[in-house]
C-alpha cells in the first residue's frame, strides 16, 4: 500500500501527572483546574498522536519508524526516532535532584544517545530557582556524603532564574527545579535520569549511577544572547528560535525537521500542496523535513519557538551562572 505523502503535523499533547507538578496550567492550557497535579506536558513524544490530515490517529513513533529520514533528516542520529523530545514543565514543588548521562555514557548501558537540555523561562515567580551544577571545589565524594547526610542542596549552585531566560543544562550536569515557574524543555530525546536526592522524601535514589555520570564542572548556566537576535540557544544538540511574528514569514529546512510552538496568538502553517494547519498556544506542529518550506501566517499576533537540529556541528553556548 502507498504511504501518504507528508505534510505538517500537529500533535496532541500528553498530560503526564507528577507529585510536584500543579493543578492551574493557564496561562497555557486555561480552562478548569486539573484533579491531579500535572508536571510535565508531552509534546513530540513517541506516543504523541497526530491529529489532522490522513495519518490522523499515528503516533509520532511509528512514523518515525515508517517514514525515517523524510521525517527526521540527515542530521538526525536515529533514522527511526524523533531527534527531540519537546516538554512543558509546571513546578510547584522542588523537583528531586538529577543527573543525566552524555551520549558515551548513554551508549555504554544500551542507551540510544544521553540527554542534554534547555528551559526557555516562559514564567517565573518572584524567587524562583533552579539549582545548575556543584559549588566550585565541590567533588563528587564530598556530594555523596552530603547525599548521606541529607543536605545535598546545600552544595549546588541556586540561580534565580526570570521570564525570557534561557537556561542550557548539558548532560552530566547535576539540577534541579524549585517551585514557581513555566518552562519550555528542549532535550535530546531520551528519558535516562538518575535521581541522586530527593530531600529525604521515601522514593527511589540512583547514588552510584547518578555520581557516575556527573561532571563535578560543566557547561550550565544562562545563555548569553543580543537580545535582538532570534536564536535563544545554539548548540550541538539543538537550536531554539524565538519570534514574533505580525505577517507570514516562510521557513526553511530540508536537514532537519522543524517544530514550531505557539507561546502567545495563533498561527497557520501552510506548505506547498497541502491544507493550512492551524496551531495555538499548547500545541507542537513538526514540520518533517522532507516537506522541507513552510509558510507561517499569524492570525494578527503570534509569539513562537523554532525548533531544530544543527545543520554542521557546533560549540556549546557560553553561558553564566547567576
Amino acid at each position: 500500500m502507498l504511504m501518504p505523502s507528508l505534510y505538517p503535523l500537529l500533535l496532541r499533547p500528553e498530560f503526564a501527572e507528577r507529585p510536584w507538578g500543579a493543578r492551574d496550567l493557564s496561562p497555557i492550557y486555561p480552562g478548569p483546574r486539573c484533579e491531579k497535579p500535572v508536571g510535565e506536558v508531552w509534546l513530540t513524544g513517541d506516543e504523541n498522536r497526530v491529529v489532522n490530515g490522513p495519518l490522523a490517529g499515528r503516533t509520532l513513533g511509528q512514523l518515525c519508524r515508517e517514514y525515517g529520514r523524510a521525517l527526521v533528516g540527515e542530521s538526525a542520529r536515529e533514522t527511526e526516532r524523533f531527534p527531540l523530545l519537546i516538554k512543558f514543565l509546571f513546578p510547584r514543588a522542588k523537583l528531586s535532584v538529577q543527573v543525566h548521562p552524555d551520549d558515551e555514557a548513554a551508549r555504554s548501558v544500551g542507551q540510544l544517545c544521553g540527554k542534554t537540555e534547555c528551559w526557555y523561562v516562559l514564567a517565573a515567580e518572584p524567587g524562583a530557582q533552579v539549582a545548575l551544577g556543584l559549588k566550585p571545589g565541590v567533588t563528587r565524594e564530598q556530594l555523596a556524603r552530603a547525599i548521606e547526610e541529607v543536605r545535598a542542596e546545600e552544595l549546588l549552585n541556586w540561580v534565580e532564574i526570570h521570564a525570557g531566560e534561557m537556561i542550557y543544562v548539558d548532560a552530566g550536569t547535576v539540577h534541579t527545579i524549585g517551585p514557581g515557574s513555566i518552562l519550555v524543555e528542549t532535550q535530546q530525546n531520551s528519558d535516562t535520569t538518575y535521581r541522586l536526592y530527593d530531600y529525604g522524601r521515601p522514593r527511589q535514589i540512583h547514588v552510584e549511577q547518578g555520581l557516575e555520570a556527573a561532571k563535578e564542572r560543566t557547561r550550565a548556566g544562562k545563555v548569553k544572547r543580543n537580545d535582538r537576535a532570534t536564536t535563544l540557544v545554539a548548540s550541538p544538540s539543538f537550536l531554539v528560535e524565538k519570534f514574533g511574528l505580525c505577517q507570514r514569514r516562510r521557513f526553511e529546512a530540508a536537514h532537519s525537521p522543524q517544530i514550531f510552538l505557539a507561546l502567545d496568538g495563533a498561527g497557520a502553517a501552510e506548505s506547498p500542496g497541502g491544507a493550512a494547519v492551524s496551531f495555538a498556544p499548547g500545541d507542537a506542529l513538526v514540520v518533517p523535513a522532507a516537506v522541507g518550506q513552510v509558510g507561517i501566517r499569524p492570525h494578527q499576533d503570534l509569539e513562537m519557538l523554532r525548533m531544530t537540529l544543527p545543520s554542521e556541528p557546533m560549540l556549546e553556548p557560553e553561558t553564566i551562572l547567576g
